[in-house]
């Protein structure tokens, strides 16, 4: 048996989560290893950009910019003492029991540990319209990875599109860099907004922020919209055609198209590890199923948005929380948790009275037509899911193997919401009973030389 202390343990991801669960285990005196996809800690909400880069972190994160300094000054100083062993710019392919498989810069690496801690935290959630498969046609993730990590914008006339917080902060930092925004169309309509409001203030602070947020957008802004279609040409997007909230068409010009849904939790490596996941209604999204300290199985644990959508706030609890749980099962002093938890609470019920709020538009993506492609990767269209499910039946992996959707290089992560929908749809059963998508390793795509080489 182990040593107390002694354990091996592994963090994969270097967001908000991550490096809270790595301070925590540090402070223990537990060296973890740290792997994450980024060139510099920080993860998605607090990206860094390269060296030379000239904007300040107040033009990069705005009211955010002191945390994401914090973070980023606490992990570096970790990394620099030699607390952690860390890996960046390093994708987990597969993990087995005790084993992991990274591709690192210097290639294929292999990990073992006695304990696991997945903080890979979520990415944007999308839902086919007609022409999204279009070059031009990008995640709200996407513009905003460009805009804090190079610098620039996507397009010199943009339409936003989608809902959720994301949709107004890209825009607003968008418009702050100087972009041309055309058009900010939102999915939730003002009803739905204000049904959502009453729980959203157990954050007072956060709602007024969004607010303001929201009053710089001006007229750009429309609520309740329905959106029927990308026009496109050879080079990509050339006008969306929607309709506003009184029923009325409208064509916006544009020549780059940004689109989400708040976001959909990154769980494809919580798959491979054995995690079983529950569909959550109120998020329409499969969710890991853990205890309230992030516990999904012995020596597994999940922290952040890879766990709950709660926001950079809650996923530094989140890390926080996971390593303390594993700080006790290792048999070390650990801090207190209930302070912690009770604060998680109440950032749930925030995120919960959010996807009230800012809900996935399910009647939408029901209601596309035969010829909208749904999966990209594989170009898998509307019509060919319905035919598989009238021929074989409302199973999601059934569907998979008959017509090929979540068998690209995303493995379902951009198409499974949507494809649920239309199983669910077709069959006239609730989507929950679709089922979900199994993992399939590698998690990320690689050379296949290196996939099948020493295996």
């Amino acid at each position: 048996m182990t040593a107390p202390g002694a354990e091996k343990v592994v963090i994969v991801g270097a967001g908000p989560a991550g490096i809270r669960a790595a301070e925590r285990l540090v402070q223990a005196g537990v060296r973890p290893v740290v792997i994450d996809e980024g060139i510099k800690a920080g993860g998605q909400i607090y990206r860094r950009p390269p060296p030379g880069f000239v904007r300040s972190p107040e033009q990069l994160y705005g009211s955010e910019a002191r945390k994401a300094v914090e973070l980023h000054t606490v992990f570096d100083r970790m990394a620099a003492a030699g607390q952690i062993d860390y890996h960046p710019q390093s994708s987990v392919l597969t993990i087995a029991d005790d084993f992991l498989q990274a591709l690192t810069p210097a290639g294929r690496k292999d990990f073992t540990c006695d304990r696991l801690i997945l903080a890979t935290g979520a990415m944007d959630r999308l839902a086919p319209i007609p022409g999204w498969q279009a070059p031009g046609v990008y995640g709200l993730g996407a513009a905003q990875i460009a805009l804090k990590a190079q610098g620039v914008a996507l397009g010199s006339r943009i339409v936003l599109a989608g809902s959720g917080p994301l949709l107004t902060l890209v825009a607003t930092q968008l418009l702050k860099a100087g972009a041309k925004i055309a058009a900010i169309l939102d999915t939730s309509s003002i009803r739905n907004q204000a049904a959502g409001l009453p729980g959203m203030l157990t954050r007072p602070s956060l709602v007024l922020r969004g607010l303001l947020m929201r009053a710089k957008l001006g007229r750009l802004y429309h609520a309740g919209v329905t959106l029927d279609r990308i026009e496109t040409d050879e080079r990509g997007p050339v006008g969306l055609c929607w309709r506003d909230a009184c029923g009325r068409a409208h064509v916006t010009e544009c020549d780059m198209v940004g689109l989400g849904w708040h976001l959909r939790a990154e769980t494809q490596l919580a798959g491979l590890a054995g995690c079983t996941f529950d569909y959550d209604e109120s998020w329409s999204q499969w969710l890991p199923r853990t205890d309230r300290m992030g516990r999904a199985a012995g020596g597994l644990y999940l922290a952040g948005d890879t766990l709950r959508i709660l926001g950079a706030d809650g996923a530094e609890l989140a890390g926080r929380l996971a390593a303390t749980a594993c700080l006790a099962d290792m048999g070390l002093a650990s801090p207190d948790a209930t302070s912690d938890l009770r604060r998680l609470g109440r950032y749930e019920r925030f995120a919960r009275a959010m996807a009230r709020a800012f809900p996935w538009p399910g009647e939408m993506v029901r209601a596309v037509p035969d010829d909208t492609v749904v999966c990209r990767c594989e170009g898998v269209t509307a019509g060919q899911l319905r035919e598989s499910v009238i021929y074989g039946g409302g199973e999601a992996n059934r569907v998979k193997s008959l017509v090929r959707i979540g068998m690209g290089r995303c493995q379902g992560r951009y198409c499974q919401l949507a494809g649920a929908e239309l199983i669910a749809d077709t069959a006239c059963i609730r989507v929950r009973d679709a089922g979900r998508l199994r993992e399939q390793a590698p998690a990320r795509p690689l050379p296949i030389g290196l996939w099948v080489r020493d295996t």
